[in-house]
């Protein structure tokens, strides 16, 4: 705590041998920060340019994957200015701004993944329907609901986590993520409620509903041979995705509620994996499982002079 300047600030714990590797840390994450903003712009750039993918599923691909790089620009500057400082410390306000932004953007994710399934499946299911269904207003819809209701929801968990009175000035984390539950000096249960309710809401129902549209997908494609390549073409880079994003946000979710004892070594790797993996395993997939999109990056290379690629 500042008192001169009543400002609270929160010291970062997870850091392993911070002064002793520093710049590693920095150059390494920095790679891995301008990796991660360069091919997922690569895949939104091609989407952008080319008009054969001004399609609904191809829309959603760009939204998620600029989805990757708000939410590593939420992580990756703040991480960075921490390797090369003497402390690793974050002001509680900021640190509640990060929380926010980090849930915002994950929960807006599996909103985006919902709605790519269930494009594929009236694709698949219901392909007469399709141009009828997936009108270019039902798609600003459905993106401007991925946006707007995770934000809505999280501002009223951010104001009751604003309110609590806090005893710890210690994360054990490298980030604001769950673990910020731990300063506060008594547990809320309107606060332990409410984010439950979000949980179901932003993971268990998306992912359910995500089960569900793939189940009659593959029914649909065991009866009919003709859609059963078109499908595993389509909906394999989802499932993909999916289940990557699915056990890293569990993990962060129930972090915080479980207490994990784990060594600091673990628990910083595991961090790590949460903001590196995801970003960047969204535009590799999508890259190369996505058939259109592989063609054009192909060509975008081969026309660079970059690589050859026959």
């Amino acid at each position: 705590m500042d008192n001169k300047l009543n400002v609270t600030y929160i010291t970062f714990g997870g850091y392993v041998e911070v002064h002793k590797y520093r710049y590693l840390y920095f150059v390494i994450m920095f790679m891995v920060y301008m990796l991660i903003i360069s091919s997922n712009f690569t895949i939104v750039f091609i989407i952008i340019i080319y008009k054969n993918l001004h399609e609904p599923m191809y829309i959603f691909i760009a939204a998620l994957l600029i989805n990757s790089v708000l939410f590593s620009t939420v992580i990756y500057p703040k991480l960075l200015i921490d390797f090369l400082s003497e402390k690793q410390i974050i002001s509680y306000p900021a640190c509640l701004c990060q929380w926010f932004l980090y849930y915002w953007l994950s929960a807006s994710d599996f909103f985006l993944l919902s709605f790519m399934a269930y494009d594929r499946y009236v694709s698949i299911c219901n392909p007469l329907k399709y141009t009828t269904i997936m009108q270019k207003t039902t798609v600003n819809i459905l993106l401007f609901s991925a946006w707007i209701l995770p934000a809505c929801q999280f501002s009223v968990l951010l104001i009751l986590n604003a309110i609590k009175e806090i005893c710890t000035f210690h994360l054990k984390g490298i980030l604001c993520n769950s673990t910020v539950l731990t300063l506060h000096c008594v547990r809320s249960r309107l606060l332990n409620i409410y984010g439950l309710f979000n949980f179901v809401t932003f993971l268990i129902l998306p992912v359910l509903f995500i089960l569900f549209t793939y189940s009659r997908i593959l029914v649909v494609s065991y009866r009919c041979r003709g859609v059963r390549r078109r499908a595993a073409q389509t909906c394999l880079p989802h499932l993909l995705v999916l289940i990557n994003f699915s056990c890293f946000t569990a993990y962060d979710v129930l972090l915080a509620r479980l207490e994990l004892d784990s060594a600091k070594i673990v628990s910083l790797i595991m961090a790590l994996q949460v903001v590196i993996y995801h970003p960047l395993f969204n535009p590799i997939i999508y890259g190369l499982k996505m058939r259109r999109i592989y063609d054009h990056l192909k060509k975008l290379f081969q026309q660079n002079g970059v690589v050859s690629l026959h």
